[in-house]
């Protein structure tokens, strides 16, 4: 499966070269998102060692555009979750 397929791609770049990988969910919730936290919990382990994380927090730059044309309403993001 895919989660399966990250992992080995991840394992065979491990400490071999760099990898860039950008994700809208938080490392917490990789078990849920791969499916299976066991492989979640390897492939965060290896990309997590020697790297450099960024976080990026506030709202989406393109759901501004449509707040300020007033097609979205304010408070709302699109998962139809409250912003804070």
């Amino acid at each position: 499966n895919a989660a399966h397929l990250f992992f080995q791609l991840v394992s065979r770049r491990y400490e071999r070269g760099a990898m860039l990988v950008t994700s809208n969910r938080s490392v917490g919730e990789w078990g849920t998102v791969f499916g299976d936290p066991v492989v979640a919990t390897a492939i965060l382990d290896r990309l997590l060692h020697h790297s450099h994380v960024i976080t990026i927090r506030g709202d989406s730059y393109r759901l501004r555009e449509k707040r300020r044309s007033g097609l979205l309403q304010k408070s709302t993001t699109a998962a139809g979750m409250e912003s804070s």
